[in-house]
């Protein structure tokens, strides 16, 4: 009997090679969610990974360009815009995506008039306000930026409400064009004006700048007309959904951003730009997979809100991805994130390696709780997250303060991390209770990655110890190497899985 293994080979390799062409072709170009979510998810990842680059290329200049105060002084702006907008806001996107009928212009119209009049009365306040926040951080240079910043408020609130619908259509690649050239032309113009001004003013007329190239490309890319008036019913709708992130907004913002206003306060404008630059390396990041999962998950998990199990299976798998790829990085900022400030922005931003290290933790918390935070939100019950909120925020409000006075500015990120700690235990103990999910095997996915990155360090200090690699580069070259066995053994382990469950070929 002849063999078709040795004979012909390519027969033997053919049904293996079709099933991973039908695979791919069916993620590519299916329909079911899971390849709209995948293809979604790839959309907002490209354009993403592109411009937060160019953004980390940008500040591996401006931190050479200007001085550390004006990055101090750009996170007070950036924070006190902040808590007004916590004010006003009235959760027009996720009204939009939510609701079976935010597609219909009537509330795509009512969602922009909405949006707009937030914007013009935010601005309003903010021009009023500037001048006391001038005088309770001594700074007179505050009026004047502030008040330029209300500029990007507008223009933010101005933009197309039919880009949140593409959304919900799960047209990503829309989005990711908005967002991406946007960005891009916002870091194009303030290092082009850092070269000439030297001075926290291209930070801010760059952001304001990004902010009218996102508005601008919102109409061309989702064109939509207001018209005057809107449908009362329609703003009903939105508005009723908005009533469950009543107070949200202002409270996550404690969360977020209570240590730079204290840090503002107790530490000089330089150590607060140490601060702010050590820990946009994880804030960076942090923000793009929330923003990715959010913006694909938020309309996934809509979907199949009338199937719980459905939900828990994802809330599972994706908390799993999380842990893998994130702790063994965790463990490389724990390992290298002295040499990694001093590489990129210089020697003097590695005095912030305590608070880069803390904030690695409070990011991978802020992520699995986002998770969690979505699928409330695509049950049209965003209120189940405010009590978890509540939590967070008490908790940052009581400790930044004495923690910072005792441990410096690394007590702003530790208050932070205690906070969300809490509310993520509080909100999973939620989500039991509203969809079923098995604790047990949520808590089974993160055993792996919590001993592969474990062990990853305890080996990469052992060796760093006894070949004292003190230079920032061969410290950095042991944390690569260490990150790429971790990762190695962690797809190795996924292979041999799939191979004993008949999946490979």
């Amino acid at each position: 009997m002849v063999s078709l293994t040795t004979d012909k080979p390519e027969l033997a390799t053919a049904p293996a090679y079709a099933q991973i062409r039908d695979a791919a072709s069916s993620l590519l170009l299916g329909d079911s969610l899971k390849a709209r979510v995948l293809r979604g998810g790839a959309w907002l990842g490209s354009g993403s990974v592109a411009e937060q680059a160019a953004r980390f290329g940008r500040n591996m200049i401006l931190t050479r360009l200007l001085a550390p105060e004006a990055f101090g002084t750009m996170a007070i702006v950036l924070a006190t815009t902040s808590v007004l907008q916590s004010f006003t806001d009235i959760g027009v996107r996720e009204g939009l995506v939510q609701n079976p009928r935010g597609g219909e212009d009537h509330y795509v119209n009512a969602a922009w008039w909405l949006g707009i009049g937030r914007a013009l009365s935010l601005a309003a306040v903010l021009f009023a306000v500037a001048p006391l926040v001038a005088v309770f951080y001594a700074n007179a240079g505050l009026t004047a930026l502030l008040r330029f910043s209300t500029l990007g408020v507008v223009l933010a609130g101005a933009s197309s409400p039919r880009a949140h619908v593409a959304m919900k259509e799960m047209k990503f690649g829309r989005l990711t064009a908005i967002g991406t050239f946007g960005g891009i032309f916002g870091v194009a113009l303030t290092l082009i004006l850092s070269f000439t001004m030297r001075n926290v003013w291209a930070l801010v007329i760059g952001s304001c700048a990004e902010s009218a190239a996102r508005c601008l490309l919102s109409f061309v890319l989702c064109p939509c007309l207001p018209s005057p008036g809107w449908d009362k019913e329609a703003a009903r709708d939105l508005l009723r959904f908005s009533r469950g992130l009543f107070g949200l907004s202002f409270l996550n913002l404690i969360f977020a951003r209570a240590d730079i206003f204290v840090l503002a306060k107790l530490f000089s404008p330089a150590a607060l730009g140490l601060y702010t630059m050590a820990t946009y390396l994880v804030v960076t990041p942090t923000s793009f997979i929330m923003n990715t999962l959010g913006q694909t998950l938020l309309p996934a998990f809509s979907q199949i809100q009338d199937h719980p199990e459905r939900t828990n299976r994802i809330v599972i798998r994706v908390t799993s991805l999380v842990a893998l790829l994130g702790l063994p990085a965790l463990a490389f900022i724990f390992l290298c994130g002295r040499s990694l400030l001093t590489l990129t922005y210089g020697p003097k931003y590695s005095a912030a390696a305590v608070p880069l290290m803390i904030a690695g933790c409070v990011a991978l918390f802020n992520i699995a709780n986002g998770l969690l935070t979505v699928v409330f939100y695509s049950l049209g019950l965003p209120n189940l997250h405010r009590r978890s909120v509540v939590i967070a925020a008490v908790i940052v409000a009581v400790l930044v303060y004495p923690l910072s006075k005792w441990t410096g500015p690394a007590g702003g990120q530790l208050a932070c991390l205690i906070a969300i700690a809490c509310g993520f235990l509080f909100q999973l103990a939620r989500t039991r209770r509203l969809t079923g999910l098995n604790l047990s095997q949520y808590a089974a996915t993160l055993v792996l990655p919590a001993l592969i990155s474990f062990s990853m360090l305890a080996i990469c200090l052992a060796i760093s110890s006894f070949a004292r690699l003190v230079s920032p580069i061969s410290n950095m070259i042991l944390g690569f190497t260490g990150c790429a066995l971790a990762y190695s053994f962690i797809l190795l382990r996924f292979y041999n899985r799939n191979q004993k469950m008949g999946v490979a070929p």
